[in-house]
C-alpha cells in the first residue's frame, strides 16, 4: 500500500469537496473500475467525511500535534477500517499477496474513507503530525500533504507559491518606491 498516495488522496478529497456522484467519479481518475460503483449516497458520505477531515489539516497547519492525533483517532473510531489480504496473479505461491484497506464488499465511500484515514495515520506516525497544511496563499483554502525533506511546504501548488512570491515582490517594490520618495 502506498500510504503517502492515500494521504495525498485525502487532501484531494478535501480540496474537491465532491457534491455529486459525477464529481466523485472525476476524483477517481486512474481507477476506472470504481466508476460504475459510485452512487449519490457515496458522494453524500464523502461530503460529510470531508467536513470532518478538514479540521485535521487545519490543526496540523497550526502546529497542534495533539489535536491532529485526537481528531484522527476520533475519525478512526467513527469509521473503522476493515483491511483484508488480497492476491492477484494466481493462487498459492504465484499470487501477489498484499493488503487492501477495505474489503471487496465496501462501498466507494468506505474505501475512500479507509484510504484517507490509513494514509494520514501512517503519515503522522512516520513523518510527524505537522506534515499537513492549509495553503498559505491569501485567496486559497486548499490543503496539502508536505513530504518535503525539510518540512518547508507552505502552498498547495506551484501556482499558489508563484502568486504569493510575485505579490510579495510587488509589495517590496512599492515599499521601496515609497521609501525613496
Amino acid at each position: 500500500m502506498d500510504f503517502v498516495r492515500y494521504a495525498e488522496g485525502s487532501a484531494a478529497l478535501v480540496n474537491a469537496d465532491p457534491v455529486d456522484a459525477d464529481q466523485l467519479v472525476a476524483l477517481l481518475h486512474g481507477r476506472e473500475w470504481l466508476h460504475g460503483s459510485v452512487t449519490a449516497k457515496d458522494a453524500a458520505a464523502v461530503r460529510r467525511f470531508v467536513e470532518e477531515l478538514r479540521p485535521v489539516f487545519e490543526a496540523s497547519s497550526a502546529g497542534d500535534e495533539v489535536a491532529v492525533v485526537e481528531r484522527l483517532n476520533t475519525l478512526l473510531a467513527k469509521h473503522p477500517v476493515t483491511p483484508c489480504i488480497a492476491g492477484h496473479g494466481g493462487t498459492g505461491r504465484e499470487a501477489e499477496w498484499h493488503l487492501h484497506v477495505a474489503d471487496r464488499h465496501s462501498s466507494v465511500s468506505e474505501l475512500l474513507v479507509a484510504e484517507s484515514l490509513m494514509g494520514l495515520s501512517t503519515l503522522v506516525c512516520d513523518l510527524g503530525a505537522t506534515r499537513l497544511g492549509v495553503c498559505g496563499a491569501r485567496s486559497c483554502t486548499n490543503v496539502f500533504v508536505d513530504t518535503s525533506p525539510n518540512r518547508s511546504r507552505r502552498y498547495c501548488s506551484d501556482r499558489c507559491s508563484s502568486r504569493a512570491n510575485v505579490a510579495a515582490y510587488r509589495a517590496r517594490q512599492r515599499e521601496n518606491r515609497v521609501a525613496a520618495g
